[in-house]
């Protein structure tokens, strides 16, 4: 499935951040989303996942085709590794808790509960959840945070599987992921500075960047 947005205009907290982005992302490829911070990256990434609406423009492909990460790891503190996996495989009726739990290097603590994992666990997990959800279009904010070197390896080849079976990505990152991607700087894109866009924005809460 293509991903593309077309001029589409997004704001944080009623101040429009960025106008006109455009671009498509094809089946087995990557997009890396690149930009100083502040500059609107994880209200893109948002607004293509459908999670707040857009000031102007049109994204098609994105919504429920998207499965979504970004800083919140989405764990269940008191359910244990593979339950957590087990839980999400059932929100989207799939399967593959096995094949997610050998992907990120978790078949060891499968059955530790998620509040007894490290910081760097937890994102292998998190991770992990986008293995069951199906879902052919990956957006991720920032998502080796807390990963070392081996897991950075890890997810990548976690994300060369997706690839390879006609998945997309779109990811704001400035890890090397060692994966072949092109890259969109968003500076040009950066609004003019007070341009509003009203509130209507204001109730979605989230991180931004």
């Amino acid at each position: 499935m293509e991903l593309r947005v077309e001029n589409v205009s997004v704001a944080r907290g009623g101040i429009t951040v960025l106008q006109g982005v455009g671009f498509a992302v094809q089946p087995g490829q990557v997009l890396i989303l690149r930009g100083p911070n502040g500059v609107g990256k994880t209200t893109l990434l948002r607004v293509i996942a459908g999670l707040q609406p857009s000031v102007a423009g049109t994204v098609f492909g994105g919504g429920d085709a998207v499965a979504y990460a970004a800083h919140a790891d989405g764990l269940k503190a008191t359910l244990t590794v593979a339950e957590n996996l087990a839980f999400w495989a059932a929100i989207y009726g799939t399967r593959g808790v096995e094949a997610a739990l050998v992907g990120m290097n978790l078949v060891d603590l499968r059955g530790r509960l998620a509040a007894n994992l490290s910081a760097g666990q937890k994102r292998r997990l998190g991770l992990a959840r986008l293995l069951v959800t199906g879902r052919p279009v990956w957006v991720l904010d920032e998502p080796t945070v807390s990963l070392d070197v081996a897991s950075v390896a890890l997810f990548g080849d976690a994300l060369r599987g997706h690839l390879a079976v006609g998945g997309s990505a779109l990811i704001a990152t400035h890890i090397d992921l060692g994966v072949a991607a092109e890259v969109l700087d968003l500076t040009p894109f950066k609004a003019r500075i007070g341009t509003v866009s009203g509130d209507f924005d204001a109730a979605f809460g989230g991180d931004f960047a």
